[in-house]
């Protein structure tokens, strides 16, 4: 009974490994964001009065900046008052703003 016990136990943790070695395949590390970072907000999720043509719509907008670092995965921002959307988001919601090069 034990030596059936063992190999269960076996099998098992070579089968967590594998579904890990999977999972990390598609994982990238997060980056660490700090206050006064600049970022741009998705607008993946963001419900507007006017129905908006997806296609014609910028996918992130305007450059704003991080009030602070609420954990690894979450930020409050200062956004504007006239967004009305909650000041606290994911990072799977915002990327790393990048200032434009004049030519």
């Amino acid at each position: 009974m034990k030596k059936i016990q063992e190999e269960v136990e076996a099998a098992l943790k070579k089968a967590q490994e594998e579904i890990k070695q999977q999972a990390d395949r598609r994982r990238k590390e997060a980056k660490t964001w700090k206050k006064r970072d600049k970022i741009m907000l998705s607008m993946k999720d963001l419900v507007f009065k006017e129905q908006l043509v997806r296609k014609l719509v910028d996918q992130y907008i305007s450059p704003y900046i991080i009030d602070k670092v609420v954990s690894t995965d979450v930020v409050k921002l200062q956004l504007p008052t006239l967004m009305r959307i909650y000041l606290v988001v994911n990072i799977s919601q915002i990327v790393q703003y990048k200032e434009q090069v004049e030519r």
